[in-house]
Protein backbone atom coordinates (compact mmCIF):
# COMPACT_ATOMS: atom_id res chain seq x y z
CA UNK A 1 0.00 0.00 0.00
CA UNK A 2 2.49 1.88 0.97
CA UNK A 3 4.73 1.49 -2.20
CA UNK A 4 1.31 2.25 -4.26
CA UNK A 5 1.15 6.07 -2.80
CA UNK A 6 4.65 6.50 -3.48
CA UNK A 7 4.27 5.46 -7.13
CA UNK A 8 1.17 7.47 -7.89
CA UNK A 9 2.65 10.92 -5.96
CA UNK A 10 5.46 10.82 -8.14
CA UNK A 11 3.51 10.54 -11.21
CA UNK A 12 3.27 6.86 -12.42
CA UNK A 13 0.54 6.34 -14.93
CA UNK A 14 -2.41 4.16 -14.16
CA UNK A 15 -1.45 0.94 -15.94
CA UNK A 16 2.05 0.72 -14.78
CA UNK A 17 1.48 1.67 -11.16
CA UNK A 18 -1.05 -1.48 -11.03
CA UNK A 19 0.75 -3.74 -13.51
CA UNK A 20 3.88 -3.14 -10.59
CA UNK A 21 1.63 -3.20 -7.44
CA UNK A 22 0.45 -6.71 -8.85
CA UNK A 23 3.66 -7.81 -9.59
CA UNK A 24 5.25 -7.20 -6.18
CA UNK A 25 2.37 -8.76 -4.46
CA UNK A 26 2.79 -12.15 -6.30
CA UNK A 27 6.46 -11.95 -5.22
CA UNK A 28 4.81 -12.29 -1.43
CA UNK A 29 2.04 -14.85 -2.34
CA UNK A 30 -1.00 -12.57 -2.58
CA UNK A 31 -3.13 -11.48 -5.08
CA UNK A 32 -3.70 -8.39 -5.41
CA UNK A 33 -6.59 -6.30 -7.13
CA UNK A 34 -5.87 -2.32 -7.77
CA UNK A 35 -7.94 0.29 -8.80
CA UNK A 36 -6.06 3.66 -9.47
CA UNK A 37 -7.06 6.78 -10.79
CA UNK A 38 -5.73 10.23 -10.60
CA UNK A 39 -7.13 10.86 -6.84
CA UNK A 40 -7.85 7.51 -5.33
CA UNK A 41 -6.63 3.88 -5.34
CA UNK A 42 -8.56 0.91 -4.47
CA UNK A 43 -6.48 -2.25 -3.17
CA UNK A 44 -8.00 -5.96 -2.59
CA UNK A 45 -5.87 -8.50 -0.77
CA UNK A 46 -5.86 -12.44 -0.88
CA UNK A 47 -3.74 -15.29 -0.80
CA UNK A 48 -2.79 -17.05 -3.65
CA UNK A 49 -2.93 -20.73 -2.20
CA UNK A 50 -6.75 -19.97 -1.75
CA UNK A 51 -7.08 -19.76 -5.05
CA UNK A 52 -8.29 -17.29 -7.26
CA UNK A 53 -12.48 -17.35 -6.58
CA UNK A 54 -11.01 -16.82 -3.03
CA UNK A 55 -12.49 -13.27 -1.70
CA UNK A 56 -10.20 -10.61 -0.42
CA UNK A 57 -9.32 -10.60 2.72
CA UNK A 58 -8.21 -6.93 3.09
CA UNK A 59 -9.50 -4.07 1.17
CA UNK A 60 -7.54 -0.42 1.17
CA UNK A 61 -9.06 3.06 0.51
CA UNK A 62 -6.62 5.50 -0.36
CA UNK A 63 -7.48 8.90 -0.95
CA UNK A 64 -4.75 10.99 -2.55
CA UNK A 65 -3.50 14.03 -4.78
CA UNK A 66 -3.23 13.73 -8.41
CA UNK A 67 0.55 13.17 -8.30
CA UNK A 68 3.56 14.87 -10.34
CA UNK A 69 6.72 13.55 -11.91
CA UNK A 70 9.80 12.96 -9.63
CA UNK A 71 12.25 11.06 -11.47
CA UNK A 72 14.48 10.93 -8.35
CA UNK A 73 12.55 9.57 -5.83
CA UNK A 74 10.56 7.54 -8.81
CA UNK A 75 14.15 5.79 -9.01
CA UNK A 76 14.48 5.51 -5.21
CA UNK A 77 10.96 3.57 -5.02
CA UNK A 78 12.02 0.96 -7.74
CA UNK A 79 15.56 0.43 -6.18
CA UNK A 80 13.29 -0.03 -2.78
CA UNK A 81 11.01 -2.48 -4.48
CA UNK A 82 13.39 -4.19 -5.95
CA UNK A 83 15.46 -4.67 -3.04
CA UNK A 84 12.44 -5.70 -0.55
CA UNK A 85 11.44 -8.26 -3.01
CA UNK A 86 14.97 -9.89 -3.59
CA UNK A 87 15.49 -10.45 0.18
CA UNK A 88 18.08 -7.56 0.53
CA UNK A 89 15.82 -5.52 2.74
CA UNK A 90 13.24 -6.70 5.05
CA UNK A 91 9.86 -5.45 4.70
CA UNK A 92 9.69 -3.12 7.64
CA UNK A 93 12.93 -1.97 6.55
CA UNK A 94 11.48 -1.09 3.20
CA UNK A 95 8.56 0.59 4.66
CA UNK A 96 10.63 2.69 6.81
CA UNK A 97 12.76 3.95 3.71
CA UNK A 98 9.54 4.52 1.36
CA UNK A 99 8.12 6.85 4.22
CA UNK A 100 10.91 8.77 4.48
CA UNK A 101 10.63 9.77 1.07
CA UNK A 102 7.94 11.93 1.81
CA UNK A 103 9.76 14.62 3.34
CA UNK A 104 9.08 18.44 1.56
CA UNK A 105 11.89 19.67 -0.08
CA UNK A 106 14.66 22.11 0.76
CA UNK A 107 14.60 25.78 0.31
CA UNK A 108 17.50 25.12 -2.36
CA UNK A 109 15.64 22.33 -4.15
CA UNK A 110 12.58 24.88 -4.15
CA UNK A 111 14.95 27.75 -5.49
CA UNK A 112 16.26 25.25 -8.43
CA UNK A 113 12.74 24.88 -9.21
CA UNK A 114 11.68 28.35 -9.59
CA UNK A 115 14.98 29.57 -11.63
CA UNK A 116 13.93 26.35 -14.33
CA UNK A 117 10.47 28.22 -14.79
CA UNK A 118 12.87 30.51 -16.08
CA UNK A 119 15.06 28.59 -18.04
CA UNK A 120 12.11 26.22 -20.10
CA UNK A 121 10.52 29.46 -20.88
CA UNK A 122 13.44 31.20 -22.13
CA UNK A 123 14.50 28.21 -24.37
CA UNK A 124 10.97 28.20 -25.63
CA UNK A 125 10.86 31.48 -27.11
CA UNK A 126 14.15 30.88 -28.78
CA UNK A 127 13.84 27.00 -29.62
CA UNK A 128 9.80 26.55 -30.43
CA UNK A 129 8.84 29.75 -31.29
CA UNK A 130 11.88 31.77 -32.50
CA UNK A 131 10.92 34.82 -31.62
CA UNK A 132 13.54 38.09 -30.40
CA UNK A 133 16.06 38.40 -27.35
CA UNK A 134 13.68 40.68 -25.68
CA UNK A 135 10.51 38.11 -26.15
CA UNK A 136 12.99 35.42 -24.57
CA UNK A 137 14.31 38.41 -21.81
CA UNK A 138 10.62 38.94 -20.73
CA UNK A 139 9.54 35.21 -20.64
CA UNK A 140 11.93 34.01 -19.04
CA UNK A 141 11.66 37.00 -16.52
CA UNK A 142 8.02 36.07 -16.05
CA UNK A 143 8.27 32.24 -15.99
CA UNK A 144 10.26 33.08 -13.07
CA UNK A 145 7.73 34.93 -10.99
CA UNK A 146 5.59 32.00 -12.05
CA UNK A 147 7.93 29.22 -10.89
CA UNK A 148 7.68 31.51 -7.63
CA UNK A 149 3.73 31.47 -7.77
CA UNK A 150 3.50 27.18 -7.94
CA UNK A 151 6.22 26.66 -5.43
CA UNK A 152 4.44 28.86 -2.98
CA UNK A 153 1.11 27.30 -3.96
CA UNK A 154 2.39 23.83 -2.82
CA UNK A 155 1.87 24.74 1.55
CA UNK A 156 -0.87 26.59 0.62
CA UNK A 157 -4.22 24.67 -0.68
CA UNK A 158 -6.72 27.87 -1.02
CA UNK A 159 -3.84 29.14 -3.76
CA UNK A 160 -3.33 25.61 -5.27
CA UNK A 161 -6.65 25.30 -6.58
CA UNK A 162 -6.58 28.95 -8.19
CA UNK A 163 -2.70 28.83 -8.99
CA UNK A 164 -2.86 28.30 -12.61
CA UNK A 165 -5.30 30.92 -13.10
CA UNK A 166 -3.39 33.77 -11.02
CA UNK A 167 -0.44 32.73 -13.38
CA UNK A 168 -1.64 33.49 -16.07
CA UNK A 169 -3.44 36.83 -14.95
CA UNK A 170 -0.22 37.55 -14.06
CA UNK A 171 1.82 36.33 -16.64
CA UNK A 172 -0.21 38.12 -19.14
CA UNK A 173 -0.91 41.26 -17.22
CA UNK A 174 3.38 42.11 -17.04
CA UNK A 175 3.34 41.09 -20.59
CA UNK A 176 0.65 43.72 -21.87
CA UNK A 177 2.51 46.39 -19.60
CA UNK A 178 5.92 45.75 -20.57
CA UNK A 179 5.01 45.95 -23.87
CA UNK A 180 3.26 48.93 -23.66
CA UNK A 181 5.81 51.12 -22.08
CA UNK A 182 8.79 49.24 -22.24
CA UNK A 183 9.71 47.57 -25.19
CA UNK A 184 7.28 46.12 -27.93
CA UNK A 185 6.87 41.98 -27.99
CA UNK A 186 5.41 39.28 -29.56
CA UNK A 187 2.86 38.90 -27.13
CA UNK A 188 0.95 35.10 -27.66
CA UNK A 189 4.35 33.69 -27.78
CA UNK A 190 5.89 35.44 -24.96
CA UNK A 191 2.64 34.44 -23.06
CA UNK A 192 2.88 31.30 -24.30
CA UNK A 193 6.39 30.49 -23.33
CA UNK A 194 6.45 31.82 -19.93
CA UNK A 195 3.20 29.70 -19.22
CA UNK A 196 4.48 26.47 -20.62
CA UNK A 197 5.08 24.58 -17.72
CA UNK A 198 1.75 24.68 -16.85
CA UNK A 199 0.21 23.63 -20.03
CA UNK A 200 -0.65 20.30 -19.19
CA UNK A 201 0.17 18.54 -22.31
CA UNK A 202 1.52 15.26 -20.73
CA UNK A 203 -1.57 15.17 -18.57
CA UNK A 204 -3.35 14.82 -22.08
CA UNK A 205 -0.63 12.17 -22.89
CA UNK A 206 -1.02 10.17 -20.25
CA UNK A 207 -5.12 10.48 -20.17
CA UNK A 208 -5.13 9.14 -23.92
CA UNK A 209 -2.25 6.40 -22.81
CA UNK A 210 -4.86 5.42 -19.77
CA UNK A 211 -7.64 5.20 -22.42
CA UNK A 212 -6.43 3.58 -24.87
CA UNK A 213 -5.21 0.71 -22.16
CA UNK A 214 -8.79 0.63 -20.92
CA UNK A 215 -8.20 2.25 -17.95
CA UNK A 216 -11.13 4.56 -18.91
CA UNK A 217 -12.01 5.84 -15.61
CA UNK A 218 -8.37 6.61 -14.52
CA UNK A 219 -7.80 8.25 -18.63
CA UNK A 220 -11.16 10.17 -18.25
CA UNK A 221 -10.46 11.85 -14.67
CA UNK A 222 -7.19 12.72 -15.53
CA UNK A 223 -8.74 14.26 -18.79
CA UNK A 224 -11.28 16.48 -17.01
CA UNK A 225 -8.08 17.41 -15.12
CA UNK A 226 -6.06 18.63 -17.80
CA UNK A 227 -8.91 20.40 -19.36
CA UNK A 228 -9.73 22.34 -16.54
CA UNK A 229 -6.33 23.48 -16.25
CA UNK A 230 -6.23 24.50 -19.74
CA UNK A 231 -9.78 26.45 -18.77
CA UNK A 232 -7.88 28.22 -15.70
CA UNK A 233 -4.92 28.98 -17.70
CA UNK A 234 -7.33 30.93 -20.64
CA UNK A 235 -9.20 32.08 -18.07
CA UNK A 236 -6.43 34.06 -16.45
CA UNK A 237 -5.58 35.17 -19.85
CA UNK A 238 -8.26 36.55 -21.15
CA UNK A 239 -9.54 38.48 -17.59
CA UNK A 240 -6.27 39.86 -17.69
CA UNK A 241 -6.58 41.12 -21.00
CA UNK A 242 -9.63 42.55 -20.34
CA UNK A 243 -8.41 44.23 -17.38
CA UNK A 244 -5.55 45.83 -19.20
CA UNK A 245 -7.93 47.32 -21.69
CA UNK A 246 -10.37 48.69 -19.29
CA UNK A 247 -7.41 50.48 -17.63
CA UNK A 248 -6.37 51.87 -20.93
CA UNK A 249 -3.46 49.72 -21.30
CA UNK A 250 -2.62 48.95 -24.88
CA UNK A 251 0.18 46.74 -25.97
CA UNK A 252 2.49 47.15 -29.13
CA UNK A 253 2.34 43.27 -30.39
CA UNK A 254 4.54 43.05 -32.94
CA UNK A 255 7.16 40.82 -33.83
CA UNK A 256 11.12 41.97 -33.93
CA UNK A 257 13.61 40.44 -35.62
CA UNK A 258 13.60 37.00 -34.69
CA UNK A 259 16.80 35.08 -32.87
CA UNK A 260 20.11 33.76 -35.42
CA UNK A 261 19.93 30.29 -36.40
CA UNK A 262 22.59 29.03 -33.65
CA UNK A 263 20.62 30.35 -30.82
CA UNK A 264 18.40 26.91 -31.27
CA UNK A 265 21.29 24.59 -30.53
CA UNK A 266 21.92 26.40 -27.26
CA UNK A 267 18.37 26.55 -26.42
CA UNK A 268 17.64 23.19 -26.35
CA UNK A 269 20.56 22.59 -24.20
CA UNK A 270 19.65 24.95 -21.63
CA UNK A 271 15.75 23.67 -22.36
CA UNK A 272 17.34 19.71 -22.11
CA UNK A 273 18.81 21.07 -18.91
CA UNK A 274 15.46 22.86 -17.10
CA UNK A 275 13.22 19.80 -17.91
CA UNK A 276 16.03 17.45 -15.91
CA UNK A 277 15.64 19.63 -12.99
CA UNK A 278 11.81 20.49 -13.73
CA UNK A 279 11.11 16.55 -13.46
CA UNK A 280 13.66 16.70 -10.14
CA UNK A 281 16.13 13.96 -11.80
CA UNK A 282 18.46 12.73 -9.35
CA UNK A 283 22.16 14.52 -10.57
CA UNK A 284 23.51 11.34 -12.05
CA UNK A 285 20.26 11.31 -14.57
CA UNK A 286 20.77 14.23 -15.94
CA UNK A 287 22.71 13.55 -18.71
CA UNK A 288 20.25 10.70 -19.52
CA UNK A 289 17.32 13.07 -19.18
CA UNK A 290 19.55 15.55 -21.41
CA UNK A 291 19.78 13.34 -24.13
CA UNK A 292 16.13 11.90 -23.78
CA UNK A 293 14.89 15.26 -24.31
CA UNK A 294 17.55 16.08 -27.15
CA UNK A 295 16.60 13.10 -29.31
CA UNK A 296 12.76 13.61 -29.22
CA UNK A 297 12.99 16.61 -30.54
CA UNK A 298 15.69 16.16 -33.07
CA UNK A 299 13.35 12.93 -34.09
CA UNK A 300 10.26 14.59 -34.26
CA UNK A 301 11.89 17.71 -36.58
CA UNK A 302 13.32 15.05 -38.60
CA UNK A 303 10.12 13.13 -39.13
CA UNK A 304 8.05 16.42 -39.81
CA UNK A 305 10.86 17.29 -42.14
CA UNK A 306 10.27 13.63 -44.20
CA UNK A 307 6.29 14.28 -44.35
CA UNK A 308 7.40 17.68 -45.44
CA UNK A 309 5.44 19.57 -43.18
CA UNK A 310 5.90 21.56 -40.33
CA UNK A 311 8.06 20.42 -37.18
CA UNK A 312 5.43 19.41 -34.74
CA UNK A 313 3.36 17.24 -37.35
CA UNK A 314 1.76 13.92 -36.79
CA UNK A 315 4.47 11.68 -38.53
CA UNK A 316 7.22 13.38 -36.74
CA UNK A 317 5.53 13.26 -33.45
CA UNK A 318 4.32 9.59 -33.76
CA UNK A 319 8.24 8.61 -34.93
CA UNK A 320 9.54 10.49 -31.60
CA UNK A 321 6.99 8.50 -29.33
CA UNK A 322 8.08 5.49 -31.00
CA UNK A 323 11.89 6.33 -30.38
CA UNK A 324 11.64 7.45 -27.40
CA UNK A 325 9.19 4.58 -25.84
CA UNK A 326 11.77 1.86 -27.82
CA UNK A 327 15.18 3.46 -26.04
CA UNK A 328 13.11 3.58 -22.50
CA UNK A 329 12.53 0.12 -22.78
CA UNK A 330 16.12 -0.80 -23.58
CA UNK A 331 17.55 1.98 -20.69
CA UNK A 332 15.26 -0.66 -18.34
CA UNK A 333 15.96 -3.68 -19.69
CA UNK A 334 19.97 -3.21 -19.37
CA UNK A 335 20.51 -0.69 -16.50
CA UNK A 336 17.46 -1.92 -14.39
CA UNK A 337 15.65 1.22 -13.71
CA UNK A 338 12.80 2.84 -14.38
CA UNK A 339 12.00 3.66 -18.09
CA UNK A 340 10.32 6.90 -17.01
CA UNK A 341 13.75 8.35 -16.47
CA UNK A 342 14.03 8.67 -20.61
CA UNK A 343 10.10 8.08 -21.49
CA UNK A 344 8.56 10.98 -19.01
CA UNK A 345 11.34 13.57 -20.05
CA UNK A 346 11.78 12.45 -23.56
CA UNK A 347 8.31 13.46 -25.22
CA UNK A 348 7.60 16.40 -23.15
CA UNK A 349 8.67 18.68 -26.13
CA UNK A 350 6.58 16.53 -28.33
CA UNK A 351 3.10 17.05 -26.22
CA UNK A 352 0.59 19.09 -27.32
CA UNK A 353 -0.25 20.80 -24.42
CA UNK A 354 0.41 24.51 -26.78
CA UNK A 355 -1.85 23.27 -28.92
CA UNK A 356 -4.59 22.65 -26.58
CA UNK A 357 -4.28 25.76 -24.98
CA UNK A 358 -4.67 28.16 -28.18
CA UNK A 359 -7.51 25.88 -28.93
CA UNK A 360 -9.35 26.78 -25.89
CA UNK A 361 -8.50 30.72 -25.76
CA UNK A 362 -9.79 30.90 -29.67
CA UNK A 363 -13.23 29.45 -28.55
CA UNK A 364 -13.48 31.79 -25.71
CA UNK A 365 -12.50 34.50 -28.11
CA UNK A 366 -15.72 33.16 -30.15
CA UNK A 367 -13.20 32.44 -32.75
CA UNK A 368 -15.48 28.76 -33.66
CA UNK A 369 -13.66 27.91 -36.69
CA UNK A 370 -9.99 28.49 -35.66
CA UNK A 371 -11.08 27.04 -32.59
CA UNK A 372 -12.15 24.14 -34.24
CA UNK A 373 -9.84 23.58 -36.27
CA UNK A 374 -6.89 23.74 -33.44
CA UNK A 375 -8.83 21.04 -31.74
CA UNK A 376 -8.49 18.76 -34.48
CA UNK A 377 -4.85 19.78 -34.88
CA UNK A 378 -4.24 18.55 -30.74
CA UNK A 379 -5.97 15.12 -31.08
CA UNK A 380 -4.41 14.19 -34.13
CA UNK A 381 -0.74 15.17 -32.18
CA UNK A 382 -2.45 13.12 -29.25
CA UNK A 383 -3.03 9.87 -31.27
CA UNK A 384 -0.14 10.20 -33.24
CA UNK A 385 2.36 10.17 -30.06
CA UNK A 386 0.07 8.04 -27.86
CA UNK A 387 0.38 5.53 -31.12
CA UNK A 388 4.22 6.10 -31.13
CA UNK A 389 5.13 5.18 -27.62
CA UNK A 390 2.48 2.07 -28.07
CA UNK A 391 4.31 0.91 -31.17
CA UNK A 392 7.61 1.64 -29.13
CA UNK A 393 6.24 -1.17 -26.50
CA UNK A 394 5.73 -3.59 -29.59
CA UNK A 395 9.23 -2.67 -31.00
CA UNK A 396 11.20 -3.13 -27.60
CA UNK A 397 9.54 -4.98 -25.48
CA UNK A 398 9.55 -4.11 -21.50
CA UNK A 399 10.61 -6.02 -18.78
CA UNK A 400 9.72 -3.63 -15.79
CA UNK A 401 6.78 -2.40 -15.02
CA UNK A 402 7.96 1.32 -14.19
Amino acid sequence: MELARRLHQYGTSTPRLEMAITGVSQRFGLQADVWSSPTAIIMSFAEISKGEEALAQVTQVMRLSPGDVNLARLCEVDTIADRVTAGELDMREGFRLLRELGKPDTRKAQATVIATYGLAAASVVALLLRAAWTDLVVAGVIGTIIGLIMVSSATRPRLAVASEAISALVATTVAITVSAYVVPLALKSVILASLIVLVPGMALTTAVREISSQHLVAGMARMGGAISTLLKLTFGTVAATQLCAALGIQARDFAQAPLPVWTETVALIVGAFAWAIAFRAARRDWLTVMGAVIAGYLATRWGGQIAGSLPKAPFGVFLGGLLLSALANVYARFMHRPGAVVREPGIILLVPGSVGFRSVSYLLERDTELGMDTGLLLVTLLVSLVAGLLFGDLLVSPRRSL
